[in-house]
């Protein structure tokens, strides 16, 4: 039985859809990753699932319980780590571990014990009786990471957990994610890291515009593709107008399955080739047209590969538009005022 099964989820905020009809089973005992950019419905479908929204229809089993109908019996079994970090600065680290104890009606001793151990393995020893007022972007997400996990949860659920974080930090998280997995925890991890998700995640779910897009192990998906991946750029810094002409010049050619400019990139091109002979006649119709080439490089498909055949646009570019999107709308109630 799998540990999440979200069937037919569909919200709305106003005129805006989060998620639109979004499908997902998540398997017992694995790292399961949700790999999508900003907006795309990651949050929303999380918050469903630990029962701190309700969908406007679908629904939601979480260890074999009705989320929707018995919420708190839900929640005892699982741990969530938000992407926003509520810590209470006046407290210290210790203090609101033990508050945590509380709130699941953990014995104190437990909680003493369990508060060592997580303090140990975390790495918090020096600072952890500090004011949380005083802590760091990495020590906070630490100590929030720590709060998610102090009951034992059965399931784990990550929104973004290492985001804006150090090196130092992000490293000592990975590890405990995967000796997690190694001890039979499942985890939910959602995030817009590619190498996060592929490094961590047994299986994953690509989403966008608030829907499922590909589904599978990053090797199946990747597999699925076909072909090797090429990046053309025509000058270090094209224009949309060059790029298109050159676009329409590839799409002639044999052997070449998919061209997409890159706008985050300068206006590069993205290409999807059957063969590595193709190159040459890349390289052979670009100067027959006197187009120049700055850089021409062949790879492997990533899971960026993926989401762009699934899509038509690149992670980043995906990004970027969310984020035009938000200053518009900033924009538009600025004009308002």
């Amino acid at each position: 039985m799998p540990v999440i099964e979200l069937h037919e989820l569909e919200k709305s905020y106003g005129s805006v859809k989060a998620l639109q009809g979004l499908n997902l089973q998540v398997p017992k005992g694995c790292l399961y990753g949700l790999l999508g950019p900003n907006g795309a419905g990651k949050t929303t479908a999380i918050r469903i699932i630990c029962t701190l929204l309700s969908p406007d229809s679908g629904k939601v089993i979480v260890g074999g319980v009705d989320a929707l109908s018995h919420p708190r019996v839900v929640r005892r079994s699982l741990g969530y780590v938000a992407q926003e970090i509520a810590i209470d600065k006046i407290l210290t680290g210790r203090e609101l571990l033990q508050l945590q104890g509380d709130l699941y009606h953990l014995a104190t001793s437990q909680t003493s014990l369990r508060i060592r151990e997580l303090v140990e393995r975390l790495g918090m020893q020096t600072w952890i009786d500090r004011r949380c007022g005083s802590y760091s972007g990495g020590m906070r997400r630490r100590l929030d990471l720590a709060s998610g996990l102090l009951h034992r949860p059965e399931l784990l659920v990550l929104d973004e957990p290492t985001v804006g974080l150090d090196i130092e930090s992000r490293s000592v998280i990975w590890q405990l994610l995967k000796e997690l997995i190694s001890n039979g925890t499942t985890i939910l991890l959602s995030s817009h890291y590619l190498e996060e998700i592929e490094a961590l995640a047994q299986r994953m779910a690509i989403i966008d515009k608030g829907r499922v897009i590909a589904e599978g192990t990053a090797e199946q998906l990747k597999q699925q593709l076909g072909g090797d991946r090429v990046t053309l750029r025509v000058r270090e810094f094209s224009d949309e107008k060059e790029s298109e002409m050159v676009r329409t010049l590839l799409n002639r050619i044999e052997g070449i399955t998919q061209v997409v400019i890159n706008q985050a990139q300068g206006f590069s091109l993205n290409l999807v080739v059957d063969s590595e002979q193709v190159l040459p006649r890349i390289q052979e119709e670009l100067n027959k047209a006197q187009f120049p080439i700055f850089s021409l490089t062949q790879s492997r498909a990533s899971l960026d590969d993926v989401y762009l055949q699934a899509t038509g646009k690149t992670l980043m570019d995906a990004e970027l538009e969310v984020a035009s999107q938000r200053d518009l709308k900033l924009e538009s109630k600025k004009a308002m005022r």
